[in-house]
C-alpha cells in the first residue's frame, strides 16, 4: 500500500465521514492490526466492500476514497421549474401552494408540494410569508 503518513493525515482532516471511515480502515489493514473479517465487523460492510476500498486506494490514491459522482438521490426539479417557481413566488409570494399549481409543478403528491416549494426557494436565498386568518395579538385596552 501508499503511504501511511499521507493515510493517516487523510483520515485526521478529511471532513467526510465515509472517507475517514474508509482511511482508518486503511490504516488498520496496513499496520497488520486487524484481519478483513474482523474489519468486517467493526465498519459493517462486506468483504467486497473492502476489497474494493484497498483496489481504489493502490489504483486511484486518495480520489479513489471519495463517492464518485452521480451518487444519491436525483433533483426533483429541473432548473426551468426552480425559476418558474422562483418567479411565481416574487408574484405570489403569499400563495405557496397557489404558485406550485400555476407553475404546473406536480411530480410529487400534493401534500408535499407546499413544503417542497419552501425547500427550493431556501436554497435560493429566497423569502415568503403566509398570510394569518385571524389577529396576531388582541387590541390593547386604552
Amino acid at each position: 500500500m501508499k503511504s501511511a503518513k499521507l493515510l493517516d493525515r487523510i483520515y485526521r482532516q478529511s471532513r467526510h465521514h465515509q472517507v475517514r471511515q474508509r482511511e482508518h480502515c486503511l490504516l488498520l489493514i496496513d499496520q497488520g492490526q486487524k484481519k478483513v473479517k474482523e474489519l468486517m465487523e467493526i465498519f459493517d460492510v462486506s468483504r467486497r466492500t473492502i476489497y474494493n476500498w484497498i483496489v481504489n486506494w493502490d489504483s486511484l490514491g486518495m480520489v479513489g476514497l471519495y463517492n464518485k459522482s452521480g451518487r444519491g438521490r436525483k433533483q426533483t426539479f429541473s432548473l426551468e421549474q426552480k425559476e418558474q417557481i422562483k418567479v411565481g413566488t416574487e408574484k405570489e409570494p403569499r400563495q405557496l401552494k397557489k404558485v406550485s399549481f400555476c407553475c404546473r409543478i406536480v411530480p410529487i403528491r400534493t401534500s408535499a408540494i407546499v413544503k417542497t416549494v419552501q425547500i427550493i426557494l431556501k436554497t435560493m436565498n429566497m423569502s415568503w410569508h403566509r398570510m394569518r386568518k385571524g389577529v396576531a395579538k388582541s387590541p390593547s385596552r386604552v
